[in-house]
């Protein structure tokens, strides 16, 4: 993907991992960069407790937005 993903990032899941118990359009927040293009992704509920921790590539990960801005 072309967007810049960053710490913080809110982003969302691409794809399904089933066996992560992960389904595509989940909502996890970047918590570490890995390497280029690799991502550790933290899924919490809404009580913030975490769910899901997981090293994950840009490609699978959908950058989101809370403010008018540049379309990528």
């Amino acid at each position: 993907m072309d967007e810049t993903i960053e710490i913080l990032s809110v982003v969302a899941l691409m794809e399904d991992l089933p066996e992560r118990g992960l389904y595509r359009g989940q909502v996890g927040t970047v918590v570490e960069s890995l390497a280029t293009d690799v991502f550790e992704v933290e899924f919490s509920d809404n009580e913030g407790r975490t769910y899901a921790l997981l090293a994950l590539e840009a490609e699978k990960l959908m950058t989101l937005r809370h403010e008018p801005g540049e379309v990528a």
